[in-house]
């Protein structure tokens, strides 16, 4: 048995210590398509470490494809979803690359999660990108909103300022190498 102040002593040690209270996760954020999954995967094996994605982990929670859930639930049960996964990951998650949904930049603990960082690139580039892809035709089905061109534009203008108004970190990935950019992640990640 320990006395109390061993006790008071472990607490105390514990209060003053910062390292259990931070997250030293990094949150990539970004419009849909812009290439945070791809991005996370690439960090994740140069740097041996973990990585998840937002919307894989609503589909294994919910056992639905995120389309499947907005035409059913809609967007607003969607957004309750992904609140519920930064709290999760809040409670449990550390030293993780982790790759969020175009829309999850709207939870209200985001900044709690860890460094926060945009992959930024222009509508167009982003488009492109996507429709010339070797996969083009599942990279664009599995974006439904791309086959509405005007309605996924005028997304990206009013998330635009948004995003980089949370952002702690914002690297332009147009026109870049997948190894410039995850340097110049892990550069500011330190």
């Amino acid at each position: 048995m320990h006395s109390k102040n061993y006790v008071d002593d472990l607490k105390k040690l514990l209060i003053d210590t910062t390292w259990f209270k931070m997250k030293n996760n990094i949150i990539l954020i970004g419009f849909m398509g812009v290439g945070k999954g791809t991005t996370a995967r690439a960090y994740a094996k140069k740097y041996q470490c973990f990585n998840i994605d937002t919307d894989d982990l609503i589909e294994s929670k919910t056992n639905k494809k995120i389309k499947e859930i907005f035409k059913e639930e809609g967007e607003s049960y969607f957004r309750e979803l992904e609140q519920e996964c930064a709290n999760w990951i809040e409670a449990s998650v550390d030293h993780t690359l982790i790759s969020c949904g175009g829309g999850f930049y709207q939870v209200e603990n985001i900044k709690k999660l860890g460094k926060v960082v945009l992959l930024d690139a222009s509508y167009d580039w982003i488009y492109h990108r996507l429709s010339t892809a070797k996969n083009a035709k599942a990279k664009l089905k599995k974006r439904p909103l791309f086959s509405e061109p005007k309605k996924a534009k005028k997304l990206y203008k009013e998330r635009e300022r948004a995003y980089k108004k949370i952002a702690d970190v914002v690297i332009n990935v147009q026109n870049k190498e997948m190894k410039e950019i995850i340097k110049e992640i892990h550069k500011h990640s330190l």
